[in-house]
């Protein structure tokens, strides 16, 4: 079974909205509420489809929308989220309220990146970077047998125990540890 088109491509607007159909959106929409995007467009008057009506009020237009920049708070609890859900933007956003899952995914890229290396911490696993570095290569010789992997250090991220009980070969120079420590005390 096949969706027909949202909308008949001929007959619409692309590009830039007019601040007059954004005002035709927002007041369709406090008439009606949310939602039947498809048949949207039509009911209000406007030649756009209705995925672009649909991410225009809720990336632009929505009342509950914050506006300007992140706080550090907001920060904390991205990289928190982060480190607990991975690239899920739309869960962080969840527990967001006003911001929305692709201007998290942007700042995230833009800005939470480069602050996390920049104090040493590798924004994928929330590691170290000598952590990660040393891991991927234990890993190597891991899968091979010669030798155990390091055990993951965000215990509480784990859904279950190591399955050895080894001591890992991988050791990190106590600076560096303490670097990581206080660099997440600046974090948190």
């Amino acid at each position: 079974m096949v969706r027909s088109p949202c909308c008949e491509k001929a007959h619409t607007n692309k590009g830039t909205w007019t601040k007059e159909e954004d005002q035709r959106l927002i007041a369709h929409i406090k008439a009606h509420g949310e939602g039947r995007w498809r048949s949207l467009p039509k009911a209000a008057g406007l030649l756009r489809c209705g995925k672009s009506c649909r991410l225009r009020w809720i990336n632009y237009l929505r009342p509950d929308l914050k506006r300007g920049n992140f706080t550090e708070e907001e920060d904390a609890l991205i990289i928190h989220l982060h480190s607990r859900l991975g690239n899920k933007w739309s869960l962080i956003a969840g527990r967001l309220p006003g911001r929305t899952d692709n201007e998290i995914k942007n700042y995230w890229n833009t800005h939470i990146k480069r602050k996390l290396l920049s104090k040493g911490v590798d924004p994928s696993t929330h590691r170290p970077i000598i952590d990660a570095t040393c891991e991927r290569s234990e890993e190597k010789a891991w899968r091979s047998e010669e030798a155990p992997r390091c055990p993951d250090l965000n215990l509480e991220l784990c859904m279950g125990l190591p399955s050895f009980q080894q001591e890992p070969k991988c050791v990190v120079p106590s600076n560096t540890t303490l670097d990581y420590r206080r660099n997440l005390q600046m974090i948190k």
